[in-house]
């Protein structure tokens, strides 16, 4: 046993090297991290309260337990609105993910719009150091920022990630380069994670009337109208215009929405006014199924037509201009 006052410099430096070599050898550790983030929860205590809002938040946490735990993966800390989790591989991680999802769209298929979960999510690999309790180190900072700049409902993850997983998993995801992350020094080039069959679950709309291209937001539920706005609040995610006002009072104030579920889009008309899909009329409290390729035609007055991905683009709409 050795005193403390008794040591020289050199004593203490050999101390210090020897202490961070066996901090090293027993708490390092590569694991994914993982942040999600509760989209819109601010607005959603405002509008609710507390009670709602905490209920909310516990929804979130056992979602995650539900997709995480089977995978490997287990809650870290509660983060603000969302949560740190850590899994032991990229690929049980990515699998997690996935799980995550599809018992958030289970879930939400059970509730009104209103309370419907959405949560951005951020991945990074990378080491740090763990006693197998608390998690700690630059790695997990990187993970914070990643998912701050996914988009809702999206799961962003890094190079390092990708790097480590298989080869079935690698074609899930889809570069988005190099992005600024506040706080930290250099660019970090993310992709995202999107495992959803692009021809069941298209992810894009050309209005054919207008030219324009629309991205759809990555949500369970995705309403289309002519308002804008009701009672404070945005009344569809996205709002139909025609550029003839005689023509676009004929598009209904809220006229369909698409719901997500396990296999793919369906659409249910939430007005009287004329929707059909494929030449095919759809009536209120009906759905059908839409996928890439399929035509949606509005009070017969606007035609959407769905697409997958870019790969899915005719070779003349190469000048269309996207409007996000």
């Amino acid at each position: 046993m050795f005193e403390l006052g008794n040591l020289t410099l050199t004593d203490i430096i050999r101390l210090q090297s020897q202490l961070q070599q066996e901090l090293s050898r027993r708490f390092e550790r590569p694991l994914l991290m993982v942040f999600s983030d509760m989209v819109g929860s601010t607005p959603y205590f405002a509008r609710h309260g507390d009670a709602m809002g905490r209920q909310m938040h516990q929804r979130h946490f056992d979602l995650l337990t539900q997709g995480f735990g089977p995978n490997g993966g287990r809650i870290v800390d509660a983060v603000g609105d969302g949560a740190f989790c850590a899994f032991p591989t990229a690929n049980s991680g990515v699998r997690g993910v996935i799980a995550f999802h599809q018992a958030m769209a289970r879930d939400n298929m059970l509730r009104a719009r209103a309370h419907q979960l959405s949560v951005r999510i951020g991945l990074h690999w990378g080491s740090v150091l763990t006693d197998g309790v608390a998690v700690t180190g630059d790695a997990v900072h990187v993970a914070a920022r990643v998912a701050r700049v996914s988009e809702p409902g999206g799961t962003c993850l890094t190079r390092q990630v990708f790097q480590e997983l298989d080869a079935a998993q690698r074609l899930m995801c889809h570069a988005l380069g190099q992005r600024e992350l506040k706080g930290l020094a250099q660019p970090v080039e993310l992709l995202e994670l999107d495992w959803r069959d692009p021809v069941a679950f298209p992810r894009r709309l050309l209005i054919e009337e207008t030219g324009e291209w629309l991205d759809l937001p990555q949500q369970d539920i995705v309403s289309f109208g002519r308002l804008f706005e009701h009672e404070g609040s945005r009344a569809n995610d996205i709002v139909l215009v025609h550029p003839e006002p005689e023509h676009a009072r004929l598009i209904s104030r809220w006229h369909f929405e698409l719901r997500r579920v396990a296999d793919g889009l369906r659409l249910r008309p939430l007005s009287d006014s004329q929707t059909s899909v494929d030449g095919n009329r759809i009536d209120k409290g009906t759905d059908a199924p839409v996928r890439s390729g399929s035509r949606i035609r509005v009070a017969d007055t606007l035609t959407l037509r769905m697409v997958g991905s870019a790969l899915d683009l005719p070779d003349d709409d190469d000048s269309a201009t996207m409007i996000r």
